[in-house]
């Protein structure tokens, strides 16, 4: 299921993303008519396997390591900055390679301990289709890099970076001259934003077309490394597994096929997205872990109904061993997730990117596990409670809150980034835009919100509730009503251990805190404001945007 593209074309360079579902490698539907084959085949040179892919593009793999070593397209070579390879993780090191022909496809197989991975050639096409399978832990195994020559392709989207003199942040956060920050962390999209990465330049297109991520971890809305450029080249990844603030444990076996994919300049074709792609053709070449479609089943609703049609609504699949993912229809909330390994998953439904509503499916080989029309029940929605005052909406995101947006691409630092600070009076109209969408412990811990109650509102106890979406360092939120009554400090929820709030993603685990305020803290003159002050509290963390902090969903007063 791919949607139309939400990036347009910028310079030189592009990403293109689509809200699609993540399906199997192997569903069914045509690829496109190869070109005619010129010279498809092989030969050994020694120490590298050479494929001729009969169109515009030869390819070199290290018999040694299962390297890619070399990628010439229309004579030209792309492959290679820093003297390094392009490969999985930082290379492998001592493996057996092999090779063989099958019809219109060659297959290189690397075997490194328990790790295997895989390329294959089509006749006719500039493609290379990748197989990853990591059965355990024994080999570092957490990303294929493309690593490109430098001058080939000019970037100067968010999500490059440059390296400078002006390490901000461990060794990969920097600053430019002008007080903008760059990060190969900081991706803009998540994974369900975009189907390919990569550039476009001289009536030449080098893409990455990402796989289903059944095998990853972090669901739809993970963001991690997609690409970046330096002075010495460039990188465009597919992230088998990334721990940097997941919310997951490492999940094993067969992932892909995830494609290196030459064009004429235009995007890939799409026909090779996850979701659109048909590997029919390598049922039978044995690669390790494959399950082709006839192996796999599909879950389909009818609908669901409860929606809050201001948002989108997303169904994820997880259980320990595949995740998968679709959009719900926006007019009936109808959705199809197809290529799904047989077994039983927790389906949850998310308004945005909070989950609202969960249950439990069983998919089977080769049929549809349909659903009728699910009801999001109205009190699972924190929306639907009725408030005294509201900051944001529910949405398990801080999007809407000050600098929100900037966070997913730039470091809190960022001269772009608005002050920190963020006091607000309720019924100023600008809440949420006003009010900092992170708080640390050592920036702006703090903060403020003034707000009138009626009498009848100032004779009752109150809950009040705080939304975050993670957290780091243990960062969480006390309360102090008027300088007179001050929550405990509330025990901290489950979040990933590493940095989130600084390296472009606010994706933890959804989490509200409740208080429960008595009347006693209320002010009886309703001609004052009552003031709540948020602190983050904390024993863990540094300094600065690396001290305790958290991100915010929204906050408010029950009536």
């Amino acid at each position: 299921m791919s949607g139309s593209p939400h990036h347009p074309v910028r310079r030189r360079t592009f990403v293109l993303g689509t809200a699609a579902a993540a399906g199997s490698a192997v569903l069914a539907g045509p690829l496109a008519a190869p070109a005619a084959a010129a010279a498809f085949g092989y030969t050994d040179d020694g120490s590298r396997y050479v494929v001729d892919t009969g169109a515009d593009l030869v390819f070199k793999v290290s018999k040694t390591t299962g390297d890619l070593t070399s990628l010439v397209y229309r004579g030209t070579e792309y492959q290679g900055y820093g003297g390094m390879n392009s490969h999985i993780e930082s290379g492998l090191g001592s493996s057996a390679v092999t090779i063989a022909r099958s019809g219109s496809t060659i297959l290189i197989s690397v075997t490194h301990g328990t790790l295997r991975h895989y390329y294959a050639a089509r006749s006719g096409e500039n493609n290379i289709y990748l197989w990853t399978n990591k059965a355990d832990t024994s080999v570092s195994a957490t990303r294929y890099i493309v690593r490109v020559k430098a001058g080939l392709f000019l970037n100067d989207e968010p999500d490059s970076y440059t390296y400078t003199t002006s390490t901000i942040e461990a060794s990969d956060v920097f600053a430019k001259s002008n007080g903008q920050t760059r990060s190969k962390h900081y991706s803009k999209l998540r994974v369900m934003d975009y189907d390919y990465i990569g550039w476009t330049a001289g009536g030449v297109g080098l893409w990455i077309v990402r796989s289903n991520h059944e095998k990853a971890s972090g669901g739809p809305f993970y963001r991690s490394l997609l690409r970046h450029q330096s002075a010495d080249g460039g990188g465009l990844y597919e992230i088998l597994y990334y721990g940097q603030n997941q919310t997951e444990a490492q999940r094993f076996g067969l992932q892909g096929p995830y494609v290196i994919a030459f064009t004429n300049g235009g995007a890939p074709s799409s026909s090779l997205f996850p979701g659109t792609l048909s590997t029919s053709w390598a049922d039978s070449l044995g690669i390790a872990g494959y399950v082709g479609a006839s192996g796999r089943g599909r879950v389909a609703g009818v609908g669901i109904t409860g929606r809050d049609a201001a948002y989108p609504y997303t169904v994820g699949l997880a259980n320990p061993t595949a995740q998968y993912w679709g959009s719900a229809r926006a007019s009936d909330g109808w959705f199809s997730i197809p290529g799904v390994l047989p077994g039983t998953y927790t389906l949850t439904i998310h308004k945005s990117e909070l989950a609202v509503y969960t249950t439990q499916v069983t998919v089977t080989a080769g049929t549809t596990t349909t659903l009728n029309s699910i009801a999001v029940p109205s009190s699972n929605d924190p929306s639907n409670a009725s408030a005294i005052w509201r900051i944001n909406d529910w949405t398990g995101t801080p999007s809407g809150f000050k600098n929100a947006d900037l966070m997913t691409y730039a470091h809190p630092s960022d001269v772009r980034a608005s002050a920190w600070t963020g006091n607000v009076v309720i019924g100023s109209g600008s809440e949420t835009s006003a009010f900092p969408c992170y708080i640390w412990k050592d920036v702006n811990s703090g903060l403020l919100v003034y707000f009138k109650l009626t009498a009848a509102q100032a004779a009752a106890a109150h809950t009040l509730r705080i939304g975050v979406t993670t957290a780091y360092a243990n960062g969480r939120p006390q309360v102090v009503v008027n300088d007179a009554w001050t929550s405990a400090v509330p025990s901290p929820p489950t979040q990933p251990s590493t940095r989130s709030l600084t390296n472009g993603s606010y994706r933890g685990n959804n989490h509200t805190f409740t208080y429960s305020i008595p009347a006693s803290a209320w002010l009886t003159d309703t001609s004052r404001y009552n003031v709540l002050k948020i602190n983050v509290v904390s024993g863990s963390g540094t300094t600065s945007y690396l001290s305790a902090g958290t991100s915010i969903d929204a906050i408010d007063l029950l009536a």
